[in-house]
């Protein structure tokens, strides 16, 4: 498997602000240079894929092939088990264009009704598709496990953060400092997972 280095240039294909805050938080030790698929103007593609990971990879190969440089995407989403698991693989959808996130949350209240009460589980998924020009490409996949909680709690965080509290936690994510929730995030467990393969670090 190729791997990055210090100093390599690596293109996240992703839009979301807070999405791209995480990963440069995530990277900004490995002395890694990311930059976004916004700031560099590509496009998005159509996410037609039913799987986190068909997703994640459409979204790279399609920046990789754009800029002509190794890419890494990201394709995540909440899942509600009053709700059968979804949002899931469609959480964007269900938060609209533009992104409305509070209403997103009010449907799935509102949608799983007292089935909440039987079954108050939900969960975030994330998997990380790295891809490079050459068509070749990675996948990992990171998943924390908690319960929805109503109304929305906290401030901070972003998309379905507020209405998300981890097992072991009385905090939603909305609720924590930025690097408490990227220590244990389903994100953070993907990467952690892409960082073990993929990047060729000096040891400490």
């Amino acid at each position: 498997m190729m791997t990055l280095s210090r100093g390599d240039r690596l293109v996240l294909a992703s839009h979301n602000q807070g999405k791209i805050a995480e990963f440069e938080a995530l990277l900004e030790e490995t002395g890694i240079e990311l930059v976004s698929a916004a700031a560099l103007g590509l496009a998005e593609p159509d996410e037609t894929a039913d799987s986190f990971a068909g997703n994640a990879r459409l979204k790279a190969h399609a920046a990789a092939r754009a800029a002509d440089l190794p890419a890494l995407a990201d394709d995540s989403g909440f899942c509600v088990g009053a709700l059968d698991g979804q949002p899931g693989v469609y959480s964007a959808r269900w938060a609209g264009q533009p992104r409305d996130y509070a209403a997103a949350m009010r449907r799935m209240h509102d949608e799983a009704g007292a089935g909440l009460e039987a079954d108050p589980t939900a969960w975030f998924v994330a998997v990380l598709c790295l891809a490079w020009p050459d068509g070749s490409d990675a996948t990992f996949e990171g998943r924390i496990d908690g319960h929805f909680v109503w109304p929305p709690r906290g401030s901070g965080g972003h998309g379905y953060d507020p209405v998300f509290v981890p097992n072991g936690d009385a905090r939603s994510f909305a609720e924590m400092l930025e690097s408490e929730k990227n220590a244990i995030s389903h994100r953070a467990r993907a990467f952690a997972k892409f960082r073990e393969a993929c990047l060729s670090l000096p040891k400490n």
